[in-house]
């Protein structure tokens, strides 16, 4: 089966990155995780975009704060898919990664997810399917995940219930004689 690379900028994008990981270790989707800068470690970045095919993956995940250049960087350099993933950044909450990363020119396609750990959840479900358009067992464990949460939003209207009415005072008036 084909490898996933999860790509980060930093050590510290892990904490929202960890959630594709996961997701692939669900489906047993093999994949590697690495640090690559695209500010910091320029050439690695370089090295690894150019040769990630050879290398035998089918797609890169790459996820990335602030500015987020290494989803669209690597995106230039390899001609794997490359599904990017803002992390949420502190100073402006990851619109700031979400627009560097969706404002792509044409004819250097990186998909984009949401900020955070659903976008990395769905950048990893969507790579999966990828890799099911060949594979009738991916097809089928993603047929049960679908399934399986569909189940639990059903179940969770069991959930729903009103908090307790108050009970009526009756007013104070003025005493009969």
């Amino acid at each position: 089966m084909s490898r996933i690379a999860v790509i980060m900028g930093s050590a510290s994008d892990w904490e929202t990155l960890q959630h594709a990981a996961q997701t692939l270790e669900h489906f047993d989707v093999p994949f590697e995780t690495r640090v690559i800068s695209a500010h910091r470690t320029p050439e690695l970045m370089f090295e690894f975009a150019k040769h990630a095919a050879a290398e035998g993956f089918s797609a890169i995940i790459a996820g990335a704060g602030g500015a987020a250049h290494l989803p669209g960087m690597v995106a230039s350099l390899t001609p794997l898919p490359v599904l990017g993933v803002p992390v949420q950044s502190k100073m402006l909450s990851g619109v700031d990664s979400l627009l560097s990363i969706v404002q792509m020119p044409a004819g250097v396609p990186t998909a984009t997810f949401a900020i955070g750990p659903a976008g990395a959840t769905n950048a990893a479900l969507f790579a999966i399917r990828m890799l099911a358009v060949d594979d009738a067992s991916l097809r089928m464990k993603l047929a049960a995940y679908r399934e399986a949460a569909a189940h639990k939003a059903r179940a969770s209207s069991s959930e729903l219930k009103l908090p307790p009415r108050p009970t009526a005072k009756k007013p104070a008036g003025k005493k009969k004689r």
